[in-house]
């Protein structure tokens, strides 16, 4: 297959980028804006969390069947919903950072459909934004380089928004007005992205079933081993990375006492973007993507020990933790969706049948449920710790906060590693599938949907 040109990859970062203005704005700033500008309690906002994340993980598996049973012969199967979700998406955005004043079961309520609302309408646009990579290309290189832009794209946004942004979230100011005004200006960034996005990253894989029935979804789903081992790992991965997330801000601001270091942090994880989406590829060729996810893993987890355990007076210490975590954070985000869009292949090896969308669905339900999860454990470490908006923090909000950001990061990632040990889908078994997949489609044979797989490659035991 011929390699991507640079404007489909620029074109796919594009889209994580739109797609970050709302997610990473949500994940970095929603906790906060609960509990400091709509007045909902930590312990409130952390059940609102853990309830609507985990419908967001539901919403995705609906999104996902709607995407494998949707095929337009003009746009292909995917660009549609990026075309015409993005819109009610971004407005959508608004809406969640527009609590009104309505008494706390009020204000309560409009939280829970607004941001319920925002899960939806995301899962319907990020659900095929995420399967689009998988048919744009096979090539390992071209998949690595896809997870580069996309990250980069999202960094883009997320370290924009911790440069310019969190150095306002501080006491005494409007941060209403703030909110509003970021979220309205991002819908008409986000749609300009998004349409650029739908433009440029085409779908390039032969496709020999366009409408994927139910069954069909279910026996892609069924055997493929290498996809459920990648979603638990990836569970414990987010529900620490959404802790550490959720209360970054907490971490510097309260406990370190250096807010002004948020956006020098920022800046980091931007270089680093660049920088590790460079030489990714070549990595993932030397030495396996399996590989590059573990030992990124480990890194991460050696970040959020530091955090934990040094003391909050020891502010480059802590910091230096926070960057090594991050730093592992960015290198299992470039890998991880390349690794997902290999499980399509054995997917498709087993049953004959390509299914990106209920794929990818259920890789985005686990990941989501682990955000929420770990949304959630960080509100409640807040709440047990005693921590109180607007207030200097007690020893005891501050170990709070500090299991939040170092402790849960570190013992949830370690399990992540856990899982991925036992990952039998390596790169090598991976070109073996690709190479029986284009050998049966050149011979003609047809689908199948057995479950079982098609083809002279023997079953690998995974």
């Amino acid at each position: 297959m011929k390699k991507l040109n640079k404007l489909s990859i620029i074109g796919y970062g594009a889209g994580d980028a739109a797609n970050n203005l709302a997610f990473t704005t949500a994940t970095m700033f929603l906790l906060v804006y609960y509990t400091d500008v709509a007045g909902i309690s930590a312990a409130a906002a952390g059940t609102l969390l853990l309830a609507v994340r985990i419908f967001d993980a539901f919403a995705d598996v609906f999104a996902g069947r709607i995407v494998d049973r949707s095929y337009s012969k003009r746009f292909g199967k995917f660009r549609p919903f990026i075309m015409f979700g993005s819109i009610p998406l971004l407005l959508l955005s608004v809406a969640t950072f527009s609590v009104p004043q309505l008494g706390q079961s009020g204000s309560l309520l409009y939280a829970y459909v607004t941001y319920a609302a925002l899960g939806l309408a995301y899962s319907l646009v990020n659900i095929p934004y995420g399967s689009l990579a998988g048919a744009m290309t096979q090539d390992p290189g071209d998949r690595a380089k896809l997870g580069s832009a996309r990250m980069i794209g999202a960094l883009l946004v997320g370290s924009s928004l911790g440069i310019f942004v969190a150095p306002l979230i501080k006491p005494g100011a409007d941060l209403q007005a703030t909110f509003t005004t970021l979220t309205l200006v991002f819908v008409v960034i986000g749609a300009g992205l998004y349409f650029f996005t739908a433009l440029t990253a085409k779908e390039r894989v032969h496709r020999a079933v366009p409408n994927v029935t139910f069954k069909q979804s279910m026996d892609t789903l069924r055997g493929n081993k290498p996809l459920l081992m990648l979603c638990l790992s990836s569970f414990f991965f987010l529900t620490g990375y959404l802790a550490l997330t959720s209360v970054q801000l907490y971490y510097l601001r309260d406990v370190l006492g250096r807010l002004d270091l948020y956006p020098v942090l920022s800046i980091i994880q931007l270089v680093l973007t660049f920088v590790l989406a460079a030489f990714m590829p070549r990595l993932v060729r030397g030495v396996g993507k399996k590989r590059v996810y573990i030992v990124s893993s480990l890194v991460s987890a050696a970040g959020g020990a530091i955090v934990f355990f040094t003391p909050a007076s020891q502010v480059w210490i802590g910091f230096s933790g926070l960057v090594i975590s991050v730093m592992g954070v960015l290198a299992v985000s470039i890998v991880v969706w390349a690794l997902e869009a290999d499980t399509v292949e054995y997917g498709e090896w087993k049953t004959g049948v390509r299914t990106e969308g209920i794929t990818y669905a259920l890789f985005s339900f686990t990941r989501k449920s682990g955000q929420a999860v770990g949304g959630a454990l960080a509100a409640y470490a807040l709440a047990l710790g005693g921590y109180k908006s607007g207030a200097v923090q007690t020893a005891e909000a501050v170990f709070g906060i500090q299991v939040a950001a170092g402790a849960l990061p570190a013992v949830m990632t370690l399990l992540a590693v856990l899982v991925m040990a036992k990952y039998k889908l390596t790169d090598t078994m991976h070109a073996q599938i690709l190479a029986d997949i284009t050998a049966r489609r050149e011979s003609g044979d047809a689908p199948k949907t057995s479950g079982a797989a098609v083809g002279p490659l023997t079953a690998p035991t995974n």
